[in-house]
């Protein structure tokens, strides 16, 4: 009877074993599965899928055979890759957290659908082996706000506004998407890539929104973007529809006329510049005073640098019910980059429209 009993403790102990060790397996392997369904899915059309040993070959670059490291991410680093026709791209390594799992799912998702000649192209991903990367096409000049601090370069006045003419009609495809709307979340100057003509490409999708058209336009999840953060969103922590984005876009607007780059997470320097365009844009503060001083002496249309600012104070209200849409700020500032051009002020960088 005792050796019976024994028997049957051992063999419950080690179905409960089995057990265990089955549920583990299975566990990850469901992991596995939803991360293949969701980059998988109908929306990565037209990406392509590389494959480690691709995706190495792209990164070792020279005859040293070694990677070229181009910028850190929050959520991974940044190399420049080159792809076997000779094209250079920047190849995103995603680093190995949940976080940086969501960003990669967002951004195949979004940019597979958002196709734009101011929005970066995703030309493919990787997702082999516990690997995860993204393929862009290549930018070589740096972000915005790399120029706004630069001293060996200082962005012209129509490069400005053609840069903010441009980017706004970016933002204004990705809120009136066609099966909704997109909302980026996360507009910052680091955001805004430029090339060596300083065309400027959106990037940096990886807290993106999309919103069908019977989705709910309201999220209680409140995304922190330092200065750029919309007051009225993280005091209720509700984001209602585009507004959060319009509230960066002018932020950056602010930032690009009078060449001030802020701390990211300075809030006190966010408030003196917004004081500061209200009593320029009022009249209680000389326009002269949001030039910036690198333009000097340099070609500026006043009236132009008025009536930006005007769009961008008014983006920047506290609440979101007192900012236009992103359609009436692309309007206006295709207007002004219309007008630049046609009363014959220099132009060095063609229209795109």
């Amino acid at each position: 009877m005792g050796e019976e009993f024994h028997a049957m403790v051992v063999t419950i102990v080690i179905i409960t074993i089995l057990f265990m060790v089955l549920k583990c397996i299975l566990k990850r392997i469901s992991k596995k599965v939803v991360v293949s369904q969701n980059v998988e899915s109908p929306t990565t059309n037209g990406l392509y899928k590389f494959t480690n040993v691709e995706i190495e070959n792209a990164l070792n670059i020279g005859n040293m055979r070694r990677r070229k490291w181009i910028a850190h991410g929050r959520r991974g680093e940044f190399y420049q890759g080159i792809l076997p026709s000779g094209q250079n791209v920047a190849i995103k390594e995603m680093h190995k957290t949940k976080d940086a799992m969501d960003s990669f799912i967002r951004e195949v998702e979004c940019l597979s659908r958002a196709r734009h000649p101011i929005i970066v192209c995703l030309l493919g991903f990787c997702n082999e082996d516990g690997n995860h990367f993204l393929v862009y096409e290549h930018s070589s000049g740096g972000n915005l706000g790399q120029y706004l601090i630069r001293e060996d370069t200082v962005l012209t006045w129509d490069a400005r506004v053609k840069i903010l003419r441009d980017c706004a009609s970016a933002i204004t495809y990705l809120h009136n998407y066609i099966d909704g709307s997109i909302i980026h979340r996360h507009i910052k100057l680091s955001s805004i890539l430029l090339n060596e003509t300083f065309e400027p490409k959106l990037c940096g999708f990886g807290q993106s929104k999309m919103l069908g058209m019977e989705e709910s336009k309201v999220f209680g999840d409140v995304l922190e973007n330092g200065i750029y953060t919309d007051p009225e969103y993280k005091k209720c922590g509700l984001l209602t529809c585009a507004e959060t984005d319009i509230y960066s876009f002018g932020v950056i607007m602010l930032q690009v006329l009078s060449g001030t780059k802020l701390p990211h997470f300075d809030q006190d320097a966010r408030h003196t510049l917004l004081t500061k365009a209200k009593d320029v844009s009022t009249g209680k503060l000389p326009i002269s005073e949001f030039e910036d001083p690198r333009l000097k002496g340099k070609l500026i249309n006043h009236e132009a640098l008025k009536s930006i600012l005007h769009i961008a104070v008014i983006c920047v209200s506290e609440t979101r019910i007192e900012r236009p849409t992103i359609n009436l700020v692309y309007e206006e500032l295709n207007n002004i980059w219309m007008l630049m051009s046609n009363i014959g002020w220099p132009i060095n960088v063609p229209p795109h429209v």
